[in-house]
C-alpha cells in the first residue's frame, strides 16, 4: 500500500466520521423541534388561563 492510498483512506474515514456527526446533529435538532412544538400549545393554554384568572381577579375587585 502506497502513501497515496493511506492518505485517501484517511480522508475517506474522516469524511465518513463527519457525515455521521452531521446526521446525529440533524436528528437531535429534529427531536428538539418536535418537543418544542408539543410544548407550545400547553404553554399557550397556561398563559391564556393565567390572563383570564388575572382578568377575573381584577374584575372582582
Amino acid at each position: 500500500m502506497g502513501m497515496k492510498d493511506q492518505f485517501q483512506d484517511k480522508a475517506e474515514q474522516l469524511r465518513n466520521k463527519a457525515q455521521e456527526a452531521m446526521g446525529g446533529a440533524k436528528d437531535e435538532a429534529s427531536e428538539r423541534s418536535q418537543q418544542a412544538q408539543e410544548k407550545a400549545p400547553d404553554e399557550a393554554q397556561r398563559a391564556a388561563q393565567e390572563a383570564q384568572d388575572k382578568f377575573d381577579q381584577d374584575y372582582d375587585a
